[in-house]
């Protein structure tokens, strides 16, 4: 081993127990007091709920755990988005599932709870996945109900898709472990199967303070809205649990006589695992973001036998594509390149940039990945497209609108991982968020932005400096290095790992070597849902 390699594994690996201290902060939701009060009340955490739930000795996956970060400071921040989402598995069936934590403000429902609920629902509803809700929630977080109330993607949209799933024949089992109220009462009800806890679980549309107001009647929660009320007089739930392990374990009881489902019919072998060293990748990255590294090496790293077969090896060279298996299934692979490159012509390619010849060759990868039926991974490094008068004459655009267009109408699964800079229009033709990647996850290296800190800082440091000139502030050269430097740790900031994930740009941050499980899984998952389109491309500027 150099000592480069050496240095990157050192850098990498104190990113990865940042990332470690980081996820156990969040672990403890509103802190240890408060899930104390929780046991005090013969409650479990939500955490410990979604434990107790999942098979032990299986593998699991948790969304949006950064959901949040560091947002809503004012209103003392929501760890989480107050809500804990895992995939995971229930007596062998793998299901999604969404819990509420009442250690953050009740469980009350801030923005980016709303934006998280929704992003389990959709899951489950592209893989065709049983969904679980575990609910204990106090409802919209009333000082921000303008951002979570009214708008389509707000709280309304989580019934809209109680209903959608129902229509598609999806299971969705619901448990009410605490409080439940107001718009939020119709979750558990339009669910297939609703259960409800004796003595901390209540439904009702308005508690007993609104009913004495607003139309006088005086009458407690628990004979308002509570298990005995639901269970044996309005008929709401279908089961009553004397407490929380009670109604998981009818839950897990539930889950286990649901029927098999129609495979999509992905390929799949035995699993191998690499032959080299995983574990390699800490050193291979390296610390500098704009420093070059052969991503073939790492993609050797994350395949089984460390075997890939490459497609149109010896063109576009600063896109690497090629079918591979990741833990037996059988996958296709679009990477960015990260070193120079030289074309046969002689000319030398920028690693990380999209050449014209790179995303034709994307283009034809995608759709044949399309038409055998293999799913998709890409993996991100890229700073953009190629520019200057060269690039632009030869059509750029053009070839890179192709690529665009052929992993928007893609239609096999897509699963992406953001493992260095994911910039601009890279970040799209990449299979970035808005382009419906199944799962897309971040390396603790990853950057996401229009551009890098270093480029944009200085395009808004001549902005600002054209600013004051004109005002007749011309700048010395200290103050303009103080500007620059204030500029740059601003943008900085924003291009974390952890800014994106805090507003579920991502669905995790994960160690690198936790790859393979996410992609296995998420192949595992999208197997639940036969292909119902045709790829198609559409009209192409050819």
């Amino acid at each position: 081993m150099d000592l480069t390699f050496n240095k990157n594994e050192d850098h990498n690996k104190l990113k990865l127990s940042e990332l470690r201290r980081r996820l156990a902060e969040v672990k403890l939701g509103g802190g240890k007091k408060r899930i104390e009060k929780l046991h005090a009340q013969g409650k479990m955490s939500a955490r410990e709920r979604i434990d107790y739930l999942l098979d032990k000795n299986a593998p699991a996956i948790e969304i949006g755990a950064f959901a949040g970060d560091g947002m809503y400071a004012e209103h003392g921040g929501c760890p989480s988005g107050g809500v804990v989402v895992k995939i995971g598995y229930v007596k062998g069936k793998q299901c999604v599932v969404v819990a509420n934590d009442a250690t953050v403000k009740a469980g009350a429902w801030f923005p980016i709870t709303g934006k998280k609920n929704l992003r389990a629902q959709e899951i489950a509803m592209e893989n065709k996945l049983p969904i679980i809700y575990l609910v204990d929630s106090a409802g919209v977080y009333l000082p921000m109900q303008d951002e979570i109330f009214p708008d389509k993607e707000h709280f309304g949209r989580i019934f809209r898709n109680n209903a959608i799933m129902s229509s598609m024949g999806i299971t969705q089992i619901a448990a009410v472990m605490g409080s439940c109220v107001a718009g939020g009462a119709y979750l558990p009800i339009m669910s297939d199967e609703a259960l409800i806890v004796d003595k901390t679980g209540s439904i009702f549309l308005a508690g007993s303070y609104l009913v004495k107001a607003a139309i006088g009647e005086s009458i407690d929660n628990e004979t308002l809205g509570g298990a005995t009320t639901h269970s044996e007089i309005s008929g709401v739930t279908d089961y009553k649990a004397k407490d929380d392990k009670d109604a998981l374990d009818r839950i897990k009881n539930i889950v286990d006589k649901i029927g098999d489902f129609e495979k999509a019919g992905y390929n799949r072998a035995e699993a191998k695992s690499p032959i080299d060293n995983p574990e390699d990748i800490y050193g291979l990255l390296p610390s500098s973001r704009s420093d070059q590294y052969d991503m073939l090496e790492i993609i050797k790293r994350l395949v089984d036998n460390s075997e890939f077969e490459q497609y149109k090896e010896g063109y576009g060279k600063t896109i690497l594509t090629g079918y591979a298996r990741i833990d037996g299934w059988a996958v296709g692979i679009v990477a960015n390149q990260r070193k120079v490159v030289k074309t046969k012509q002689g000319e030398m390619q920028f690693g990380g940039v999209i050449y014209s010849d790179s995303a034709d060759k994307a283009t034809r990868f995608i759709a044949n990945c399309n038409q055998k039926k293999i799913p998709l991974v890409f993996l991100q490094d890229v700073t953009g497209f190629m520019v200057g008068s060269k690039s632009e004459h030869g059509g750029i655009i053009k070839d890179g609108a192709k690529m665009v267009n052929a992993v928007s109408n893609s239609v096999v699964p897509k699963f992406t991982i953001v493992i260095g800079n994911s910039y601009g229009a890279g970040n799209y033709a990449m299979c970035g968020k808005a382009y419906d990647p199944r799962l897309i996850v971040a390396w603790p290296s990853a950057e996401l932005a229009v551009m890098s800190g270093n480029s944009a800082a200085k395009v808004l440091l001549q902005i600002e400096k054209a600013s004051l000139e004109k005002n007749g502030e011309p700048l010395d050269p200290e103050k303009e290095q103080a500007l620059f430097d204030k500029i740059k740790q601003r943008y900085d900031d924003q291009i974390s790992p952890y800014y994106a994930a805090a507003r579920l740009w991502t669905d995790a941050i994960i160690d690198p070597l936790d790859t393979r499980k996410w992609i296995s899984m998420g192949i595992e998952a999208a197997n639940h849902a036969p292909i119902e389109k045709k790829f198609n491309l559409g009209i192409l500027q050819v």
